[in-house]
């Protein structure tokens, strides 16, 4: 297996763009290198939806009578795919949905499903699937008599225990066409002679029902992200209160799914995998801890740098160095089956992240709750620092190259130079839970205008904005590096022969410049032989286009 080391990607400020000293909202900045596209998110405390460009003009908003609750997603036909919050006064924790809807073009709601009552409720995140049908996350509420007998301990529980669900919907005729619950996974070493005994360290592949965050929580786990990885036919899902991400084998029957074999991995329900915090499962102390409070989790798409990780957005609440975010990318233990490295009383590996985003100074980027993270596919990460409505992306070795923040709070739109922030009645909140960016030629924005109009806040700065290139011109790779991995030498050339090559410069994943070369040539070969095995950044300049290229040393 190949040696990969931590590593931590500093910010580079960049505020060269900002339009005036005025300016507290809306569109900040965007680089020549940054992913053009569209960019999506729902403001957590008002009802619209917004498209908007790298520039942060408006390209389409959708209405709904529902705040969300949280996720919204463009689909691949055109819909608006959103949750909403309904209101259910039975789970009124944060991220609280209850119904999902599918809204066209015109704003009207063209399908709806509804997951709330007094027993479940639908909550924070949605995942569609390659066949259209839906996975959704939803509370699933257990008696304290129901919960004690499962061995949870009684001074940790009081009249009810919201456990987890995940349903797979088929919009097509409403029903439910999978299940997969936690309360079918339990384990646990409090009393003998209640179900579910056994020695936890033991069984990872099981939920300890007693591993909890607070004492007398209905809301024990807290799950605020799903994620479908369509080449193993498995889900992710990130588990605030745990602190940990798991990943269930999707292949199973309902039947399966509740049992402990079966599917295509064999183990049925039981995790395949989990990472983040092994204390969870006794295998590991509070030194061992990786996640803290975090949300959002995917598997980066094959293609893109990094294709195969897991990114994560590591909210850092209650770190022990101090209260910061840092977005996470780690290899799991996984072969190219899908089957997963997972060993009874040892802490699931890796032991260290493959790439780390966070800032030069750490607590300048924070957010206690919501927020996210994805790659892009020319390497860039959008990220959406939740509580403070800021979405920047960065490049592969931690530059800002856009910048924009949310101009919505619980009234609309607010007026540009309004400091937004704070609690209603006198703050302005501008929270949003993600942001998802959609390439030029996505299929779902095929029907739609994307003619810019106006900045979505009110009386906005003239200010001018260069949209640059599509993906298809600006970000094709036009020169290849090889051997990958690599020990003593790395050959970088243009594809075609022709394109020159103007300097080459070799980053650590720490940011810090290693090597750096200038050929004029079409190719070159550079002798890597005094860097240490690890992960690094190839920076290429062509003429006026830089590419980047991810490499490993062994």
């Amino acid at each position: 297996m190949k040696n990969i080391l931590p590593v931590i990607i500093l910010l580079t400020i960049v505020l060269g763009k900002s339009l005036s000293a005025q300016q507290t909202i809306g569109w900040f900045q965007n680089d020549a290198e940054s992913y053009n596209g569209y960019t999506l998110f729902a403001p957590i405390v008002y009802t619209e939806t917004y498209l908007i460009d790298n520039c942060g003009k408006i390209i389409h908003s959708w209405p709904s009578s529902y705040k969300p609750g949280n996720s919204v997603y463009l689909t691949e036909d055109g819909f608006l795919l959103r949750t909403g919050s309904v209101g259910n006064t039975s789970f009124t924790a944060g991220g609280n949905g209850g119904i999902i809807e599918k809204i066209d073009s015109a704003g009207n709601v063209v399908w709806s499903y509804s997951i709330s009552d007094s027993q479940q409720c639908q909550h924070h995140d949605i995942a569609i699937l390659p066949n259209g049908n839906i996975l959704a996350i939803v509370w699933d509420s257990h008696t304290s008599t129901d919960a004690i007998a499962n061995g949870r301990n009684p001074a940790t529980v009081n009249s009810v225990l919201w456990s987890e669900k995940i349903i797979e919907i088929n919009p097509t005729n409403d029903s439910i066409v999978w299940e997969w619950y936690v309360w079918d996974h339990l384990i646990q070493d409090f009393s003998a002679v209640q179900a579910n005994y056994g020695v936890v360290a033991d069984h990872p592949e099981l939920v300890d029902i007693n591993f909890t965050n607070a004492a007398a929580s209905e809301d024990w786990l807290h799950m605020n992200a799903v994620f479908y990885n369509a080449e193993f036919d498995q889900i992710a899902v990130s588990l605030h209160n745990t602190h940990e991400i798991w990943i269930i084998d999707h292949s199973t029957s309902t039947t399966e799914a509740a049992s402990h074999s079966g599917g295509t991995y064999g183990k049925g329900g039981d995790l395949l995998y989990r990472w983040g915090n092994p204390q969870a499962y006794d295998c590991g102390s509070a030194a061992n801890q990786k996640f803290y409070g975090q949300h959002d989790v995917r598997w980066i798409p094959a293609g893109y740098p990094g294709e195969g990780m897991i990114m994560v957005y590591n909210n850092g609440i209650n770190r022990p160095s101090g209260n910061y975010s840092t977005v996470d990318v780690f290899m799991p233990a996984v072969d190219s089956l899908g089957n997963y490295t997972m060993t009874a009383g040892t802490a699931c590996p890796p032991v260290a992240l493959s790439w780390q985003y966070m800032a030069a100074t750490p607590t300048d980027f924070y957010s206690a709750a919501i927020s996210g993270a994805e790659r892009m596919p020319n390497g860039n990460t959008l990220i959406c620092q939740g509580e403070d409505g800021t979405m920047f992306e960065v490049d592969s070795v931690g530059n800002m190259v856009w910048k924009y923040i949310s101009p919505v709070t619980f009234s609309g739109p607010m007026t540009q130079g309004s400091t937004p922030g704070g609690t209603p009645p006198s703050g302005n909140p501008n929270n949003v839970f993600r942001c998802k960016r959609y390439a030029p030629d996505y299929p779902g924005l095929a029907n739609y205008d994307l003619t810019p109009g106006n900045p979505i806040e009110m009386n906005p700065i003239a200010y001018s904005c260069t949209i640059y290139a599509s993906i298809d011109d600006e970000f094709v790779q036009i020169t290849n590096a090889y051997p990958n991995p690599a020990s003593d030498y790395i050959i970088v050339q243009s594809s075609n022969g022709q394109e020159i090559i103007n300097k080459l410069e070799i980053f650590g994943m720490n940011g810090l410049l290693m090597l750096e070369k200038c050929p004029e040539t079409s190719s070159a070969q550079v002798n890597i032989s005094c860097l240490k095995a690890g992960m690094y950044i190839i920076r290429i300049s062509l003429n006026e286009k830089t590419e980047f290229h991810q490499i490993i040393v062994e």
